[in-house]
């Protein structure tokens, strides 16, 4: 299994998954344009696309699904909450490519195994990804507020954890959001701090993951320093080293890279 982190953060999110000659993209948050650009870097046809799927409605994960879907005939899975509440945001989709999944159910693209499971965020009904393909998996966790034990025992033993990183509490604490905002991404219905990963990671270690991407950060409250330091200090309390454990920090801007898993 490839994973290619396009896009990650609060103007925009699009990565590709591919696997046994699937490729199938998470979000479409930023142009139609910019995502096929970003798709030909990394070698993958946007013709070839066998999928998208939603994690929710919100602007910077759906702004380009529509198009997309049109321009090149693309099947787009998403919940029963999701559709109600995306549909008037990104126009018709062909009803041959309209495909409704049930939140904790696994379904297949192609030969990759797809099991959506519920987040917590302030979106009619939010889910991350934990991706199957002859013993890789990749979990996708972004947009969430918390991380309760299910979520948890979703990511354990991850090949590959693409996971929220948000936010620094003191720069958004002291930055110029009004309180109405920060209290929303503070809350459990909104957006894990660099802290909060830093603790789920050390959490996570145990049970085997040994390599994380962070991602979802936020342009005015966060920097990929800022986030790598303060995740890197949290797991160096409990003795996790630079050379036990891999962490990458998606861009919000431009490709990250290739990840094999």
């Amino acid at each position: 299994m490839r994973f290619s982190p396009l896009f990650s953060g609060s103007s925009g999110n699009c990565s590709l998954v591919s696997a046994g000659g699937v490729d199938l993209l998470v979000d479409a948050g930023m142009t139609g344009r910019t995502i096929v650009g970003a798709l030909n870097e990394v070698g993958a046809d946007p013709a070839k696309l066998a999928a998208i799927v939603v994690t929710h409605e919100h602007s910077d994960h759906v702004k380009s699904i529509g198009v997309l879907s049109r321009k090149y005939d693309i099947p787009v899975y998403a919940n029963e909450g999701t559709w109600r509440a995306m549909s008037p945001l990104i126009g018709d989709v062909a009803m041959k490519n309209i495909r409704t999944f049930i939140t904790g159910q696994n379904f297949y693209i192609g030969d990759i195994d797809v099991t959506p499971f519920p987040l917590s965020h302030d979106a009619a009904e939010p889910v991350g990804y934990a991706f199957f393909h002859k013993g890789a998996r990749l979990v996708y966790m972004t947009d969430t507020g918390c991380v309760p034990e299910p979520m948890r025992e979703t990511a354990a033993g991850a090949g590959l954890l693409f996971l929220e990183s948000n936010h620094d509490v003191d720069m958004l604490k002291s930055g110029p959001y009004p309180y109405v905002l920060k209290r929303r991404i503070l809350s459990d219905k909104g957006h894990l701090s660099n802290a909060a990963a830093g603790e789920l990671i050390r959490k996570l270690y145990p049970t085997g993951v040994r390599r994380v991407i962070l991602a979802h950060l936020s342009r005015e409250n966060n920097t990929e320093e800022i986030a790598r330091s303060t995740v890197r200090a949290v797991l160096s309390e409990s003795g996790i080293t630079e050379k036990e454990l891999f962490i990458e920090v998606a861009h919000r801007d431009r490709v990250t890279g290739v990840f094999e898993i």
